[in-house]
């Protein structure tokens, strides 16, 4: 089963990749781009059987920094 997960910076967090695309889209002559939050998707191959509970726990272990990233997961 494909397990997709989102992992992005918290609200208030900076966010320097974030303002590097930003700066680099207006550089490019793009405007009316307000901000940008830059963030990781992870695609997971698991078992059917692997419960939510073991993919919150990966997650929280290893896959996110819980202090400044929220985390989402879907099965796919």
């Amino acid at each position: 089963m494909k397990v997709n997960v989102y992992v992005t910076l918290k609200p208030g967090v900076l966010d320097p990749q974030g303002k590097a695309i930003h700066h680099a889209l207006e550089g490019l002559g793009f405007a009316g781009v307000d901000d940008v939050r830059a963030g990781r998707f992870i695609e997971l191959e698991v078992a059917d059987d692997v419960s939510d509970a073991d993919l919150d726990a990966m997650c929280a272990k290893l896959l996110a920094n819980t202090v400044i990233e929220n985390y989402r997961i879907e099965r796919a």
